[in-house]
């Protein structure tokens, strides 16, 4: 039910300023496809609301029906007009027959659901639908957002969470807006609002702005999970096959992008809404970049797998870049990328960045390259295979006495000098001569930093310095 309609350099910023979330779905009476027949019921037919449904309906017109069948637990509000009539019988254009037809259930509407979300800047975006691209953990509202239920609707949503609070900014519904919490508890206790809203989950109406110059997080970390199971159960097109050969992982995105992310270390001068704004400027008006999408937003990066909660990591400024080139997707996100890391080497410092990462996926041409190099490689194994068997035979040969060798006594003392004493005491790690160090590999690596051609940028009060990865000591999970 998401429209396919976002502004060229879509952003979202819910890290320091409130978004519009607008609900999609309705429950009114004249919407056709909230009817298994996939039109409104007309005279002749008979209206079926399930026994046990619970839900608000709005009726925006007269109605002439021949039979209706209501719900035990509803209510009907009647906009300026509209009521029900008993149909005469006689058939209308388009109901030469009557037909059972039901009102589909409204349960299946679920509040962390994004694709039952519309985002937007202002209140004129979500008229003109200019909607904003969106992470997944994004999608829905966040804990400074205006939530906003469509004026002349009717609707059901499950608050169904694993966390029983939700906060927000402000609610509106029926052109009425909710910027106190008792004024809200007050409805969503009310007999509409309990047929409004569902689940075991409780919103709060906090009227709060976030108040940190450098973002505040969305807030829904804790139900990452949730969104993604209701992302992947409804919407079987949002994880398509990806075209490019190492795509990366968002933080609090459910599935991998073809593109680029750019991680932010910042200091106490950072400003997001500054930095986002010479974004705006410099990079995504430009015409070259039309099609590319990204989002910025406040992220806590984990310290290690123990520790995964954002209260146990840093907080860092994600900036994520995609595409739609289909035949090299990621390509112009990439491109994109590198410019806005060139531009932090030369200035970061203004806007108070400390350190930059850029992580690139590769495209479908390096595809090709990765062939070249797979045939090699098995040319050098048959090589190899070859090699040992020769040397196999020769072994049987002079085992066998049909060839005499005489072997020197250092090779003898070598063997000799090799022994364990003990097999099972022996080291199974990868022990680094230089520093006197094992490392050993992890069968539960993160995939969060998955992808080729990271570049770290580091700032320091003399200049920028680029630090190269393969000699950076101070090794994490994620790092590798």
């Amino acid at each position: 039910m998401r429209s396919a309609h976002f502004i060229s350099f879509s952003l979202f910023f819910q890290v320091s300023g409130a978004l519009y979330r607008q609900w999609i779905p309705d429950t009114n009476f004249n919407n056709a496809t909230n009817w298994d027949k996939g039109r409104i019921p007309c005279e002749n037919d008979r209206v079926q609301f399930l026994r046990d449904q619970s839900l608000s309906v709005l009726v925006q017109s007269p109605l002439n029906l021949m039979e209706m069948y209501m719900p035990l637990d509803g209510e009907f509000i009647l906009s300026h007009g509209a009521g029900f009539a008993a149909s005469d019988g006689q058939s209308e254009s388009g109901c030469k027959r009557g037909e059972d037809i039901t009102f589909k259930d409204p349960n299946q509407y679920k509040w962390y659901d994004l694709k039952y979300w519309h985002t937007a800047l202002s209140m004129s975006d979500l008229e003109n639908e200019k909607y904003l691209f969106t992470l997944d953990e994004e999608g829905v509202p966040c804990q400074h957002d205006d939530v906003i239920f469509r004026p002349g609707t009717s609707f059901r949503v499950d608050l169904d969470s694993d966390v029983q609070i939700i906060n927000v900014k402000t609610i509106s519904i029926m052109n009425r807006k909710f910027a106190s919490n008792d004024m809200f508890a007050e409805h969503q206790w009310s007999n509409t609002g309990k047929l409004q809203f569902q689940g075991n989950g409780s919103i709060a109406v906090t009227n709060t702005k976030c108040e940190d110059k450098s973002g505040c997080e969305c807030g829904n970390f804790d139900n990452h999970r949730r969104i993604c199971s209701n992302l992947q159960q409804g919407s079987e097109n949002h994880f398509p096959g990806l075209l490019c050969t190492s795509p990366l992982k968002p933080q609090g995105h459910c599935s991998k992008v073809c593109g680029a992310i750019i991680d932010l270390e910042y200091g106490p001068q950072f400003d997001l809404e500054s930095y986002r704004a010479q974004l705006v400027f410099s990079f995504l008006g430009l015409k070259k970049y039309e099609g590319v999408q990204m989002s910025v937003t406040k992220v806590y990066k984990r310290q290690s797998s123990k520790k995964i909660g954002p209260t146990d990591a840093v907080p860092r400024i994600q900036i994520v870049l995609i595409d739609e080139v289909k035949s090299a997707p990621g390509t112009l996100a990439a491109e994109l990328a590198e410019e806005i890391m060139e531009d932090i080497t030369s200035r970061g410092d203004t806007f108070g960045i400390t350190n930059a990462e850029l992580r690139k996926s590769s495209n479908s041409e390096e595809l090709d390259g990765g062939s070249t190099n797979a045939g090699k490689i098995v040319g050098i194994v048959a090589g190899a295979f070859i090699a040992a068997l020769l040397i196999g035979n020769l072994i049987y040969l002079i085992a066998s006495g049909r060839i005499r060798a005489k072997i020197p006594s250092a090779v003898i003392k070598f063997r000799k000098y090799n022994q364990f004493e003990n097999e099972e005491t022996a080291d199974q790690g990868f022990r680094n001569v230089m520093y006197d160090s094992s490392v050993h590999l992890s069968p539960d690596s993160d995939d969060l930093y998955s992808g080729e051609n990271t570049i770290y940028i580091v700032a320091g009060q003399s200049g920028t310095n680029f630090v190269n990865p393969l000699f950076e000591q101070d090794f994490n999970e994620e790092s590798c």
